[in-house]
């Protein structure tokens, strides 16, 4: 659905007016129905009435929270964004996310295609944001209404600015939606400029800090008291969620592939970032595995911002060994992403000082986040050890799901869920959209940029602060190794390398590298080639042997650092304009 459609006005009907009445039962309660207009319509409800009701305006604001993209399953069926890049491969028989990588991609062959969905969501926060003020709100948590109006403003704009930047990403510069379209008008609107839809979104960023959303408190919030709203509004936006992501807007601005269009400078990304690490408020998780999962856990110090929780199975369902209850093991990490893992001496394996690699023997004296993100064989999950071996219980080959790479993926499934039984266990997750290691390593990269040599010692502190969680503890980045661990880096080219590493290993499968590698304009150094996996075998002695094997071909253009516009989509608005190459 192009702009076109998802601008037209929409009848209520009495269903909707159930809906709504749903809405009222609070956040955790929300469907995904929505009021359109202000019309009236079969005589069940007039927009008149649902602005002079708290719980149904209310109910507009909630049900755009429903539109904010999630990574577990962009396909329907596990398919992660990982998969996209040289971070994993997916397991799926003709796998639609396959079209990322064998030259297919096309406007008539589209894959994470969230246009309209995001348009929607547009439309919803715009319509609220128009009736606002005018609306009958019945403040709560003890404030006046003035102030709960703020803090309702401060949502919508939160929402429009991540919608933007969710399209933005996807397709770069995009025709702005910042106000309710009228069916009545011409609707083939052009593209904005890629500075104007920045502008923007750093716009409305700013005006959502602006204004009463809530704020992490040290005094308020701790670990076991997490997160700056009650429990039922778990998922709303705070005041560091629209300053993490005004720091991800200008970290991709002034990246090399937009720097030009935008006008943005590292140094105005180094900035944002300081300015949400200079409040003192948020935290690394100690636990690295409980920042994705489990609960309660779910929103802790370290979340800037996660949709709201669902109890759920389908992730371990589709991503966890395909000997564990029928799994579908959907995620398979490459070979290359196991090597970006240091030994527990801070060396990559490809160091030739390396003395703690071991060809034969892989897995051991590895970065602990291997481990806690990777189900690789003998790993030991549920209970019992993975068998990726030839031949193994969730060897390759062993049926159409089983691994292509000799991996599984280990990171956000729980242990304690359960699946394919009489009476399953489900756990609450979300999907953490950005969390503090991410803004940590945004001013690092941004910073080293900006001002090199001279900022190294912030820079390599700031990285080293999320090499030092508790857990993890790999050795400090330094400008010299006297001891002989760690890595040396006394460049900038050298600082760059070991951040882009860093980003690799902290935030796999967490969406991040397919556009990292696009921004860095990396696409045809990572992913213009074969991806590879590990063919263990085991003989009849019991001996172990590990082959590198290609698992699949891959094919990067240039045209490719963007997505295409469905060809639906150009066709119903021809102004857009495809973007190049397509």
């Amino acid at each position: 659905m192009a702009v076109i459609s998802i601008h037209k006005y929409k009848h209520i009907s009495t269903k909707a007016v159930t809906v709504f009445a749903l809405l009222a039962l609070g956040f955790s309660s929300c469907k995904k129905s929505y009021l359109q207009d202000g019309t009236i319509t079969d005589g069940s409800i007039t927009g008149e009435q649902v602005w002079g009701n708290d719980a149904y305006a209310r109910g507009v604001l909630n049900s755009a929270y429903f539109n904010i993209p999630e990574g577990f399953s962009i396909d329907g069926n596990g398919g992660m964004l990982a998969s996209g890049t040289d971070e994993a491969v997916n397991s799926g028989v003709n796998a639609t996310l396959s079209i990322f990588n064998n030259g297919t991609w096309s406007p008539l062959r589209t894959v994470d295609d969230e246009y309209s969905n995001l348009y929607e969501g547009l439309r919803k926060v715009n319509l609220f944001l128009a009736n606002l003020q005018g609306s009958q709100i019945i403040p709560t948590d003890g404030l006046s209404v003035a102030d709960d109006k703020s803090r309702l403003e401060g949502q919508a704009y939160f929402l429009r600015a991540l919608f933007h930047f969710e399209l933005v990403k996807r397709y770069g510069a995009v025709t702005l939606a910042t106000r309710v379209f009228s069916r009545d008008e011409n609707l083939n609107l052009p593209k904005n400029t890629y500075k104007e839809c920045v502008d923007q979104i750093i716009a409305d960023c700013d005006k959502a800090i602006a204004t009463k959303l809530p704020l992490f408190t040290r005094e308020a919030v701790t670990d076991a008291n997490p997160y700056p709203w009650r429990t039922g509004d778990y998922g709303r936006a705070t005041k560091t969620a629209a300053m993490g992501l005004k720091s991800r807007m200008l970290l991709y601005a002034a990246s090399p592939l937009f720097a030009a269009q935008s006008g943005v400078t590292w140094q105005q990304a180094a900035d944002a970032a300081k300015a949400i690490i200079d409040l003192n408020v948020h935290s690394l998780r100690t636990n690295y595995t409980n920042v994705f999962n489990y609960g309660a856990d779910a929103y802790n110090l370290e979340v800037l911002f996660a949709t709201r929780a669902q109890n759920r199975n389908d992730i371990e369902q589709q991503q966890a060994p395909i000997s564990y209850d029928g799994a579908t093991g959907r995620t398979n990490p490459t070979q290359e992403m196991v090597d970006a893992f240091e030994t527990t001496n801070g060396r990559l394996i490809t160091d030739p000082a390396n003395t703690l690699y071991n060809p034969n023997n892989p897995y051991t004296n590895r970065d602990p986040r291997f481990a806690l993100t990777i189900n690789h064989n003998g790993r030991v999950f549920k209970g019992k050890a993975v068998q990726s071996y030839v031949g193994g219980a969730d060897g390759l080959n062993r049926n159409i799901n089983a691994t292509k790479t000799g991996y599984y993926m280990r990171k956000f499934l729980s242990e304690s869920a359960t699946w394919n039984q009489q009476s399953n266990t489900l756990a609450r997750r979300p999907w953490v959209v950005m969390r503090y290691a991410e803004i940590l390593l945004n001013y690092a990269e941004a910073l080293n940029e900006a001002q090199g040599i001279a900022a190294t010692t912030e820079v390599l502190r700031v990285v080293n602060l999320i090499r030092a969680r508790t857990g993890v503890a790999m050795p400090a980045l330094q400008t010299s190794n006297p001891t002989g661990n760690g890595y040396v880096a006394n460049t900038k080219e050298a600082i760059r390398e070991r951040i882009q590493n860093e980003r690799r290993v902290e935030l796999c499968f967490e969406g991040h590298r397919f556009y990292d590698l696009r921004r860095w304009k990396l696409g045809d150094a990572f992913l213009n080639k074969p991806v590879t996996g590990m063919r263990i075998t085991i003989d009849g002695s019991g001996a172990t042997t590990y082959s590198r094997f290609e698992v699949e071909r891959r094919v990067f253009l240039d045209k490719n650092y963007l997505y295409p516009f469905s060809q639906n989509t150009v066709n119903r608005q021809p102004a857009l304009a495809q973007n190049t190459g397509y």
